[in-house]
């Protein structure tokens, strides 16, 4: 996902990383997960908080996703495209690679626009 908002940010491009608890994956504080993230991949996307992706006390972004798209993260890492008219584009499962596929192709025909 750095790679994709690295290739792209000149054109509009934001990654918005959203670290979620719902898989049993985040144990650390929101400091102790943006200062992995970090340190081990060198990640500079903006990162919110640890958030609730699923359930009753899903963040309204998630509400909004599941409501408009039928969008409910299955495993973290997965990936959403929303235009810069707030539209959703396309989402995909954490297996698909966000570079050299069909989420970068997505990513250029949404900003070309």
């Amino acid at each position: 996902l750095q790679a994709l908002q690295d290739a792209y940010k000149d054109r509009g491009l934001v990654v918005l990383a959203v670290p979620s608890d719902d898989f049993n994956q985040e144990k650390a504080s929101n400091a102790e997960v943006k200062t992995f993230c970090e340190l081990t991949y060198g990640i500079t996307l903006p990162m919110a908080v640890i958030s609730h992706v699923t359930g009753p006390e899903a963040h309204p972004l998630f509400v909004w996703l599941r409501d408009v798209a039928g969008f409910v993260p299955q495993w973290n890492f997965n990936k959403v495209l929303i235009d810069r008219t707030g539209q959703v584009v396309g989402m995909w499962p954490s297996s698909d690679e966000p570079m050299g596929g069909e989420i970068e192709a997505a990513v250029v025909k949404t900003l070309a626009g």
